[in-house]
């Protein structure tokens, strides 16, 4: 149709997309699992594909001998073409590259410069290290609604209400408005709301701090001692630290409610926060770095690896040729996927020495001296000398532990963002907390550092951090606040 008001206009728009191969998402995956969690995936691999072998101790043959045999044979003369074609995933490993490539040169024509300032650089952690989160809160939470007596509406309701709660857990809109906002009974979210309250940790579905903190109480079956009545009864004069008046008006002593502080400052102030994470978790180092001598050295853990090998049987069949195309086509594809997996091991194993050898060039006060002598180091430093992408580094850091002189920790525990003290000298992120913690450790409790007393006292050491900033870290920490801290004598 034509004529005025209309026109057509045609346009013609090239873009260019890469998509992930199956294998590639697997080799992804390998990459970015722990030890304990990769022996599961190969045992999987193991059971859905034949041509796989599992070498056990009493084969007898070392990892050299092993790399021996899957380098020579079937010889690339002896098998068949198409055999030659499908053992050959080197294209795989290239794309793999290429990602990185890309990536790298998008941020770079997108401007993509370093933070300049720490907050922009934590915010900046924060990005990759949510790319391989652990279990959130709403999984949790998800996780416990289906095992509990709801209705179907109110498992509906659930859903919507568990993606409304904030990052402490708490529930900051009324039932009727996420109602209204999902179109779902009132009543169906009223039940929710009731159920969630009944889920673990306690204190999760709290409208505020007063009600979470009694949620907790109630759990433990303590909702009617003292710490219990001065929170719904006294909370205005707890957050004050009226500790005179809120003996008199509980008609108790200073020291019975001194002691009913002592119990409320042990619970959980915000129990979404713990998530994701598994205080349960067993955890089994991915590498070591220890002192040898004069020397430092490397070690990464492979007893929860299974040492994999191509079935010599399957082999010898493709190399003869003389399987019906529809089977020879199955043991190739099966024999490829075996071969990319076992090389797709190898290759994670590489990146995680190579990184874990650069945190030790990087952090080497630290590996001498301790956690005060950790230095500021970002994900991007490290891809940039070993030559992938951040993103590639955060995968392959993730959920992963590193065992050193000086305890386990967290592979990204030794990437954080830090401050330029006087002389030039950088202090991590990580290295300000503790200096917080002992000084709030060592306080007069009759007259406890405020945030900008701490600032000032940082500032002392050559270090300038914001209140905001203090206060943060002071929270991350599991601090109270000055006035909370403050104990009467």
């Amino acid at each position: 149709m034509s004529g005025p008001g209309f026109s057509h206009e045609l346009r013609q728009r090239q873009t260019q997309s890469l998509v992930l191969a199956p294998q590639l998402r697997h080799s992804l995956k390998i990459l970015q699992v722990a030890a304990l969690d990769l022996r599961s995936v190969i045992q999987e691999e193991l059971q859905s594909n034949p041509t796989l072998e599992e070498l056990l101790p009493a084969d007898g043959v070392s990892l050299d001998q092993e790399r021996d045999a899957e380098n020579t044979g079937p010889s690339p003369d002896s098998a068949t073409p198409e055999a030659r074609e499908e053992m050959d995933f080197s294209k795989e490993f290239e794309i793999l590259g290429k990602l990185d490539q890309d990536w790298r040169d998008h941020l770079a024509n997108a401007g993509g410069n370093q933070p300049h300032t720490a907050e922009d650089a934590e915010r900046r952690q924060h990005f990759f290290d949510s790319l391989v989160s652990e279990t959130s809160l709403q999984e949790h939470l998800m996780g416990q609604a289906e095992l509990a007596e709801i209705s179907p509406a109110g498992l509906e309701a659930m859903r919507h209400l568990v993606g409304s709660l904030d990052d402490r857990g708490f529930l900051t809109q009324t039932p009727a408005d996420l109602a209204l906002q999902s179109g779902l009974p009132l009543e169906a979210m009223q039940e929710a709301v009731r159920v969630l309250k009944t889920f673990e940790p306690a204190g999760l579905g709290a409208k505020d701090l007063p009600e979470c903190l009694l949620l907790q109480l109630q759990a433990q079956g303590r909702g009617t001692i003292l710490a219990a009545r001065i929170v719904r009864d006294h909370f205005t004069l707890l957050t004050r630290r009226r500790i005179p008046d809120i003996a008199r008006r509980a008609g108790v002593s200073i020291e019975k409610v001194q002691a009913a502080l002592d119990e409320i400052r042990a619970l959980d102030q915000a129990p979404g926060r713990r998530f994701a994470e598994d205080i349960n978790r067993v955890v089994v180092p991915d590498a070591t770095i220890e002192k040898d001598g004069d020397q430092w050295k490397i070690s990464l853990n492979n007893d929860y690896i299974p040492r994999l090998r191509i079935s010599s049987t399957y082999r010898d069949l493709i190399a003869k040729g003389t399987l019906s195309r529809q089977d020879g086509e199955y043991l190739r594809e099966r024999i490829r996927s075996g071969k990319f997996l076992i090389n797709s091991i190898a290759q994670r194993q590489q990146t995680i020495e190579r990184i874990t050898r650069e945190i030790l060039k990087a952090q080497a006060d630290f590996f001498e001296h301790g956690v005060s002598r950790l230095h500021p180091l970002t994900m991007t430093q490290i891809a940039d000398i070993v030559g992938v992408h951040e993103t590639t580094v955060s995968r392959a850091i993730a959920n992963k532990y590193l065992k050193t002189p000086h305890g386990v920790f967290e592979f990204k525990y030794f990437f954080t963002p830090g401050y330029q003290a006087e002389g030039g000298r950088a202090v991590s992120n990580t290295s300000v907390k503790e200096l917080i913690a002992d000084l709030v450790s060592c306080e007069d409790r009759s007259h406890p550092l405020s945030d900008q007393e701490i600032v000032g006292r940082l500032k002392e050491k050559g270090l300038n951090v914001a209140r905001r900033t203090v206060a943060k870290y002071r929270e991350e920490l599991g601090l109270l606040s000055s006035n909370l801290r403050r104990e009467y004598v």
